[in-house]
């Protein structure tokens, strides 16, 4: 009786905060879409979505910004992404026992270190490099912080994969051995196929962290509302122009674009989610079925 009400109440308690947060949730969506209505009744919805930010002239286009938070996500993804992979590689057999322990300990750390901290360390190390070698100029460029940002999201991706290699591989092992397979092709050839759902959503968690971050890009992109045409060059993020909008504007036509980039990353990372619980499901109906 008393395990049936420790079930009951434990039950409850978990669907009264999944309301709770689904509700939260809701109501932030609302929050962004009914300050975004002035844009649509004075029909400037399309000129917001332009690509010309000009405040003086009265040009509100963020498209550059949406362009930039894509570009420097993917570019990042494209960075990392790889290295992640490596990494687990050489910690799950293609390396040296202890040093792949230790290149993890130094992942689990990665964790601790706070956003600002990388940018502060890339401002005064990476961006004079990159002065004095490949860039014209400050050195502030979509290249500098998408080096800094894939080193912020590495050790997502790495500890997402590290979890779904560790979960596989000890049901494996052991039948790979008996097959004379070595390290390298059991894990290329039987854990990465079992573990695609996972590297996707490796994938999928490190893109929206990169995607979400405002530090990095404010600090290191240059923050120039330029559509991004070369990673030499300087751009702009929808998290950074927001922080940028907010802190010198509250009631202009460029405060209420605002919103537009608050739905858009809301979306994306609504989409996020919905990818995630698609690739659950996909997990679930696959071990049903075996």
């Amino acid at each position: 009786m008393q395990r049936f009400a420790r079930e009951t109440l434990f039950h409850g308690t978990t669907a009264v905060c999944a309301l709770i947060c689904a509700a939260i949730v809701v109501t932030i969506f609302a929050f962004l879409a009914y300050f975004s209505i002035p844009l649509l009744e004075d029909g400037r919805l399309i000129s917001i979505l332009s690509r010309s930010w000009r405040p003086f002239q009265g040009n509100f286009g963020i498209l550059p910004m949406i362009a930039g938070s894509l570009c420097l996500s993917l570019s990042a993804m494209v960075l990392a992404y790889p290295l992640a992979l490596g990494i687990c590689f050489f910690a799950h057999g293609v390396g040296p026992r202890i040093p792949g322990k230790i290149i993890l300990a130094l992942v689990h750390f990665m964790t601790s270190i706070p956003t600002v901290v990388y940018g502060f360390v890339a401002v005064f190390l990476l961006i004079p490099t990159l002065r004095t070698t490949l860039i014209r100029g400050s050195g502030f460029s979509w290249l500098a912080a998408s080096l800094t940002l894939a080193v912020l999201i590495l050790p997502t991706i790495v500890l997402f994969i590290h979890t779904q290699f560790s979960l596989i591989e000890p049901r494996i092992t052991q039948t790979t051995c008996a097959l004379g397979m070595t390290t390298s092709q059991r894990l290329f050839a039987v854990t990465m196929p079992l573990s695609s759902r996972g590297l996707f959503a490796a994938a999928i968690l490190g893109f929206g962290r990169a995607m979400g971050d405002t530090m990095i890009p404010l600090m290191l992109t240059g923050n120039a509302p330029l559509m991004p045409l070369s990673p030499l060059e300087s751009l702009r993020t929808m998290t950074a122009h927001i922080a940028l909008v907010v802190a010198t504007d509250s009631q202009g036509a460029a405060y209420q674009s605002l919103f537009a980039c608050g739905i858009i990353l809301f979306l994306i990372t609504f989409a996020i989610n919905l990818g995630l619980r698609w690739l659950e499901k996909a997990a679930r109906y696959t071990e049903g079925g075996v």
